[in-house]
């Protein structure tokens, strides 16, 4: 449109003849020109100052998508007016072929394989098999041998991939397992993913976080392959309400996963997302959904578990712990991942086809919790408030006896005193 604008303004200032007409022009004065001219210049300029804005204002749409939190453990995400968010470079998914070396390694550990067998196990060349074993030996993978003897595994390798992990998990809903040796939050690309049609039953695993997420505005210390940093896909039939249940749920799922790999170890589950052991936490749970009025769309469950580290950062060492730690052996990720998987499937259909298994969650949670009832708390809501937990509601929000009468915990920091 201003293209024409300003043709035709040429045209009758008797710059451009129209195309293929005579095009008589009657004589003009100089002042005349020089006031087309003008003319024309300023609607040049006023029309490059209109197209540097919309250019401008094009780069400073919607960049992200923040939470808030409608309850304890449970996030949602809403719409916003836009604001700028630091850019992170998408996540590389883990080359496929990496996990079925290892599988092939392990499938034949007491003897060299050559590597023109796992190039034609896996569909590549041997250069490529070479590319890959230096790939996983910077990993950390121990792989003896070199192209001319063939490769074989000194140790087995403690890693969350899929050939290793879907094995073990086959009789769960868990069959899409989707593993990054670095991402940023695992529950941000599930949620990404969710939101894309992601089937129920995706699973996310990363070695590392660089941008892991607990509840709240708060961090996830996400040391490279020594703890679990796990993120899932569901989509239950359920009314937004129930979302909480899911949470208080996925907690006893890691604490039936510890205590099925070492009845000795008892952790503590602390309202409504954190698993204790000695009083320092190991595991948290972070539980977003995606929902209308009356039914979730879909919700993700990030699960994150301090596996083998032997220490922490200095602010964390007084609140934070690992299993490593706390029994002074080391773990198998892969067995606590699989094993929790596995309980959490468990929980999920249980909470879905049983008709009492709500109260099978809140009781079982009160039952392994010092923190439900009769301990002295400090709730960070509302500016704040003392009190002595009473148990969970029939929602499955905290109860707490003040010197003002009874109140109910909808969200906020809960400490011990």
């Amino acid at each position: 449109m201003a293209y024409g604008v300003v043709v035709y303004l040429f045209m009758n200032l008797g710059v451009l003849p129209l195309s293929g007409v005579p095009h008589p022009i009657k004589p003009m004065t100089l002042a005349s020109r020089i006031n087309g001219v003008l003319a024309v210049g300023l609607f040049i300029g006023l029309t490059i100052s209109l197209l540097i804005r919309r250019n401008t204002s094009s780069t400073c749409g919607p960049t992200s998508t923040p939470t808030t939190v409608y309850n304890s453990g449970i996030v949602k995400p809403v719409p916003t007016r836009s604001r700028r968010s630091v850019r992170v470079a998408p996540a590389l998914k883990t080359d496929d072929r990496l996990g079925r070396i290892i599988r092939l390694l392990m499938d034949h550990a007491t003897v060299v394989v050559s590597g023109t067998k796992i190039a034609d196990e896996i569909g590549t060349s041997r250069s490529d098999v070479w590319r890959l074993i230096q790939q996983l030996r910077s990993l950390g993978v121990e792989v003896a041998g070199h192209p001319a003897t063939g490769y074989q595994l000194r140790t087995v390798p403690d890693l969350l991939l899929s050939d290793v992990l879907s094995p073990l998990i086959k009789s769960t809903i868990f069959q899409h397992i989707h593993h990054y040796y670095k991402i940023g939050s695992t529950n941000s690309a599930a949620m990404e993913a969710a939101g894309a049609g992601a089937a129920e039953g995706s699973v996310f695993l990363a070695e590392e976080q660089i941008a892991g997420r607990g509840r709240g505005a708060n961090a996830w210390h996400s040391a490279r392959s020594e703890g679990i940093y796990c993120s899932v896909v569901l989509r239950p039939n359920l009314p937004p309400s129930e979302a909480l249940i899911l949470s208080l749920a996925a907690g006893l799922a890691v604490h039936s996963a510890v205590q099925e790999i070492d009845a000795r170890v008892h952790p503590d589950l602390k309202w409504p997302n954190d698993l204790l052991l000695e009083g320092k936490k190991f595991c948290g749970i972070l539980t977003e959904m995606n929902a209308e009025a009356t039914r979730v769309r879909y919700v993700v469950v990030g699960v994150g578990i301090n596996v083998n580290q032997p220490k922490f950062p200095e602010e964390l060492r007084n609140s934070a712990t690992s299993l490593r730690l706390a029994t002074g052996t080391e773990w198998s990720r892969v067995e606590v991942a699989a094993t929790l998987l596995k309980s959490l499937h468990r929980e999920y259909r249980d909470l879905l086809d049983k008709p009492n298994a709500r109260e099978s969650v809140l009781h079982r949670f009160a039952e392994h919790s010092s923190y439900v009832r009769g301990r002295k708390m400090h709730i960070e809501e509302n500016g704040g408030f003392d009190g002595v937990t009473e148990g969970l509601d029939s929602r499955g929000f905290l109860k707490v006896r003040t010197t003002q009468g009874l109140r109910t915990v909808l969200s906020g920091t809960v400490r011990a005193h």
